[in-house]
């Protein structure tokens, strides 16, 4: 396990949530591109700034965080991670709390085909009816500094350590 997961494991209590994450890049000539998801369900659906994120989804007590996000990744987009180096990007605490570990994977995949997992929900809420909705409606592929202003702010430190790592 890595500094930064064992670190991470280490400070968090057993009420705080944790998710692992994959910030999956490539390179098209100069430029670096992210694979961001626009987060699914009704809250997100009509919202474009701040409503992107890494892939990314909780994991419990004991769990290896890189194989977490490797599994998440899968769940939310229905293919594989591409194989490649897993990078570290550290550990970052999002507004409502939750901490997300990331790791970045140099690879490439056709947003096409993506077949993201469902959740359910009571929607509308108060309702009492239960409605599935898909955990992600759609990835796409953005250069550092139009995801910067899609993702959501809790996140950002992951494309700059990205971009860091990256700059000659």
């Amino acid at each position: 396990m890595s500094l930064f997961a064992r670190t991470f494991e280490q400070t968090l209590g057993v009420a705080a949530k944790r998710s692992a994450g994959l910030l999956l890049f490539r390179r098209t000539g100069p430029r670096i591109e992210v694979l961001l998801a626009h987060m699914g369900g009704p809250f997100w659906q009509r919202r474009d700034a701040g409503a992107w994120t890494v892939p990314k989804g909780e994991y419990e007590p004991g769990e290896e965080p890189l194989a977490a996000a490797l599994r998440e990744f899968a769940e939310e987009l229905g293919l594989a991670a591409p194989p490649g180096k897993a990078t570290e990007l550290g550990v970052v605490t999002q507004s409502g709390g939750k901490q997300v570990i990331a790791w970045a994977v140099e690879g490439d995949l056709d947003p096409r085909d993506v077949v993201p997992g469902v959740f359910s929900m009571e929607w509308p809420k108060g309702s009492g009816r239960i409605s599935e909705f898909p955990e992600i409606d759609h990835v796409e592929w953005f250069g550092l500094a139009e995801a910067r202003s899609k993702v959501v702010a809790g996140q950002r430190v992951f494309l700059d350590r990205l971009g860091s790592l990256l700059v000659p």
